[in-house]
This record gives C-alpha cells, structure tokens and sequence, in this order.
C-alpha cells in the first residue's frame, strides 16, 4: 500500500503545535509594505490560530 505525501505547499504555511493547534501567518504582510500604516503592520505580525472547520482541513493535508 503506498504512503500518503504531505501537501508540499501547506506544509510551508502552516504549523501544528504540540497540543494540535494549526498556526498560520497572517495576510498583507509580505510586499508593498511602505505605504500600509505601521499600527496595520504591526498588527498582522504573528501567528495567528486556524478556525476549527479550516483547521480540519489543513491536518488532512498535513497527515496528522
């Protein structure tokens, strides 16, 4: 029976801490940065938490 691959690409976005919480990073945040306010910018750094249903989906893809 073959092995189920890893979804390459979620597992570049995505992290799954150790009580089973997926993590993403936040949107808005990687170019054109020089004229977004700083208050926005700090706000969209950090991770943030996955909703449960999306959450769901990204273990699939992760096979956890």
């Amino acid at each position: 029976m073959p092995k189920n691959k890893t979804h390459s690409g979620s597992k570049k976005r995505f992290k799954i801490t150790g009580s089973g919480k997926v993590l993403r990073e936040r949107a808005g945040k990687r170019h054109l940065l020089e004229h977004k306010p700083s208050t926005l910018t700090r706000r969209l750094s950090g991770n943030a938490e996955m909703a449960p249903g999306d959450a769901k989906k990204i273990k699939k893809l992760l096979g956890k």
